[in-house]
């Protein structure tokens, strides 16, 4: 019965001592994941930092304690902001950054968590989207002219900027991406009538301009026909001229020739040109006309 208990108390003793010795393990030991970096704090003030995945041993708390933040890339996004372009023209902008820390320690000791960190973020992007957003026009980020618009650049420059501020708190700015870029609610309605004003100008422009030019092609291609007409009118009559002068010249050979027929030939055209089925003559027997009618023609 002795030897019973000595056996059960010795089994006590050892689980005791198996108890505290799991106790103090996870107090002096704790565990780094691959995703994470781990802070470790001596009263609240980091001392160390492991970001290398295993197991770690540190001095119980509350002397020392871990502090877990995400090393992966996060994403921070907010609501709309407005801003003024350089033509102080306003426009709402939403927009999304992705961010990772690379200095867990300043990250503590300057924005402590995540809350403070999206807040410090808020800052960094909308200041840094509305500096350069003050350094363009409207235009040059809302164009149908690819050539004209700067916005890839306008982003560029943004990130380049809170790279700068970011990185005061431990943070590392990977990338930003402007999502939606539009007008205010209030100032949509008189935008959309200003911008319709200067199209239907503009519409109203090009036809006018598309109407003065009709009118001096049609000015031209008259001008241009009174040429052609005139040219060809002129080479007609000289074609003529030439024509009657070798009729003239022809005429005037075959009057050489046989001046008896060459009359009695123009007198038969003379009979065809005056006289048809309708025609009454009433002249003297002795007209020179009526020879070739008559029968005289001595």
């Amino acid at each position: 019965m002795t030897a019973t208990k000595k056996k059960t108390s010795k089994q006590l003793v050892w689980g005791i001592v198996l108890v505290v010795t799991i106790f103090v393990a996870t107090l002096v030991v704790y565990k780094v994941d691959v995703t994470e970096y781990a802070v470790v704090t001596q009263f609240g003030y980091p001392i160390s930092v492991n970001n290398e995945p295993g197991l770690k041993v540190k001095l119980p708390d509350p002397i020392q304690s871990v502090q877990r933040l995400d090393k992966r890339v996060q994403i921070y996004q907010t609501t709309s902001i407005e801003l003024l372009t350089l033509d102080k023209k306003s426009v709402s902008l939403d927009y999304y950054g992705t961010w990772k820390i690379v200095d867990p320690v300043l990250y503590l000791k300057t924005v402590k968590n995540q809350a403070g960190a999206e807040a410090r973020l808020l800052d960094v992007f909308s200041s840094s989207l509305g500096v350069q957003l003050g350094k363009y026009n409207l235009e040059q980020l809302v164009n149908t002219d690819a050539k004209k618009l700067q916005l890839g650049q306008l982003v560029d420059d943004a990130i380049t900027y809170a790279k700068e501020r970011a990185i005061e708190y431990g943070i590392e700015v990977v990338d930003a991406q402007i999502r939606v870029l539009n007008f205010p609610e209030a100032n949509k309605q008189s935008v959309y009538d200003r911008m319709s004003a200067e199209r239907e100008q503009m519409a109203q422009k090009y036809r006018a301009e598309g109407s003065e030019q009709a009118s001096k092609i049609r000015s031209d291609a008259e001008k241009e026909q009174q040429l052609i007409l005139a040219e060809a009118y002129k080479q007609a009559q000289q074609i003529k001229g030439e024509g009657d002068a070798q009729a003239i010249r022809i005429y005037g050979e075959a009057f050489q020739k046989d001046p008896k027929f060459y009359e009695f030939v123009r007198t038969l055209e003379t009979y065809e040109k005056t006289i048809d089925g309708n025609t009454t003559l009433i002249l003297p027997s002795t007209a020179e006309i009526l020879k070739y009618l008559s029968g005289a023609t001595n």
